[in-house]
């Protein structure tokens, strides 16, 4: 895979990136789209969002925050992305904490043509039907095989799946990419899952006929710049602003040196 190739085509492209997104996270998501040489924006009201779709090159949805009001807004912007062909990413945040997420992500999937569901192993599992417990919107205990999962998921909805962790795990059923890039520190800072989901969907937008590489040279990406960012930073919060540095300043040398990617036999379950 090459992921410099992928890195190249968003900062030429420079696509527009439309959010409907956490309002914990939207800033970092804005700033980490913009630090790649994308362009954010975000447009929540129901009364302007599929017109926002309509000029977008994708689509980031994000229920870390939810209300009913957004889930409508998500859906009129996801039914005008779908008439235009635009990719669609739902980051299925928190899925598996309470019964109205589980509910809302499910409505969204069963309604609406969603391309990539993304989410930590407790989350994508709840989505692919376990019985399991999300610890609010950080990752609960998940038996089984994630690669198994995912890929089964991914056939199921005929979608791209993304599990992100210590190796994120990308996968449409039929091929699947591990990106074994980033570093423990990003699990101490709000905001890098739903960050990595703006990523993927932002080199998603640059190639939406092969959203699994797409997806994957980002989130690796994402993983190199934060190996990057650790040696400057003391802590969580100097990090982020070493991150968007690390991301802003990425080269083809660091990222030929630096990648851990590699391919997963496909399994069903």
């Amino acid at each position: 895979m090459d992921v410099n190739h992928y890195l190249e085509l968003v900062r030429k492209n420079q696509p527009l990136v439309h959010h409907i997104t956490n309002w914990v996270t939207i800033y970092d998501c804005a700033q980490v789209v913009k630090s790649f040489g994308a362009s954010p924006v975000m447009a929540h009201a129901a009364e302007e969002s599929a017109d926002m779709a309509l000029i977008s090159s994708s689509l980031v949805l994000n229920i870390g925050t939810l209300t009913p009001e957004l889930i409508e807004s998500m859906n009129s912007a996801v039914l005008c992305a779908n008439k235009r062909g635009i990719p669609v990413l739902l980051d299925v945040c928190g899925a598996g904490a309470t019964g109205f997420r589980d509910r809302m992500c499910f409505k969204l999937i069963d309604e609406t043509r969603i391309d990539i569901i993304k989410g930590n192993a407790s989350e994508v599992a709840r989505i692919a039907g376990a019985d399991v417990r999300t610890k609010g919107v950080d990752s609960g205990d998940v038996s089984g095989d994630l690669v198994k999962i995912a890929t089964g998921l991914a056939v199921e909805r005929d979608c791209t799946v993304i599990i992100t962790g210590k190796d994120d795990i990308i996968t449409d059923g039929k091929k699947c990419i591990t990106v074994s890039n980033g570093h423990e520190l990003m699990s101490h800072v709000v905001g890098t899952g739903c960050m990595a989901a703006s990523v993927a969907g932002t080199f998603a937008a640059v190639d939406p006929g092969n959203i699994v590489e797409a997806s994957a040279a980002g989130l690796c990406c994402l993983g190199i710049a934060a190996e990057l960012a650790v040696s400057l930073g003391n802590g969580p919060g100097s990090f982020k602003g070493f991150l968007f540095d690390a991301i802003y300043s990425l080269d083809r040398a660091h990222v030929d040196k630096m990648k851990r990617t590699g391919e997963c036999a496909v399994t069903i379950l």
